[in-house]
């Protein structure tokens, strides 16, 4: 009887133990999962402009801290533009990616000293890829110089001369200080598309 007792106060508490367990397996493959497809951290970035870092900083920063950190020179001349393929890729000029059609958004964790733009650029026309053309249909990121925002930017916010974005054939990301000034910064945490799959 006393056995009985103690093995029914034990059995509860064995259940429990185990039911965490496989919460916490559950709750880290859905994690991985998430950031596996956030281009901060699978994907090389680029950067052209009057920037301190050079794409090999950048890229160290990203590979050790998890972020992306671009910092304007000083007196800085023509703009800055910092980029990201959507599928991997090993230069600037990627292949077009064709994201599904239940794929609404993109949505950007960053913070900023300025506007920023930030272009979809699709594939040319002429079949040969992101190489050479392509549209850059363009949404606003606003400044945030004291925090890290979340924004989610619909597909339709993009535009170009009223033509919807084609995201069946999506080469890549270009956020684009037009107007640095001094010391500007922007940092990128998590670039995630909806339903990306890689």
């Amino acid at each position: 009887m006393k056995y009985r007792t103690i093995t029914n106060r034990i059995l509860p508490i064995i259940f429990i133990a185990i039911s965490y367990f496989f919460s916490s397996c559950k709750t880290s493959s859905l994690q991985h999962a998430t950031n596996s497809s956030d281009l901060v951290i699978s994907n090389t970035w680029y950067i052209a402009g009057p920037t301190k870092e050079n794409q090999e900083m950048i890229n160290t920063i990203r590979d050790k801290e998890g972020i992306i950190r671009v910092t304007a020179k000083d007196s800085p001349l023509g703009e800055i533009e910092l980029n990201v393929t959507i599928t991997p890729s090993e230069s600037n000029d990627g292949k077009p990616t064709n994201l599904p059609s239940n794929s609404s958004f993109v949505s950007i964790t960053y913070k900023s000293s300025q506007a920023i733009k930030l272009q979809a650029r699709e594939g040319n026309d002429s079949g040969t890829g992101c190489v050479h053309g392509g549209t850059h249909a363009m949404a606003d990121l606003p400044a945030s110089p004291d925090k890290f925002s979340t924004i989610k930017i619909p597909w339709s916010d993009f535009k170009l001369n009223d033509k919807p974005l084609n995201i069946h054939n999506l080469c890549k990301f270009n956020f684009v200080n037009y107007n640095p000034v001094s010391g500007a910064i922007l940092e990128i945490k998590s670039v995630q598309i909806q339903n990306l799959k890689l």
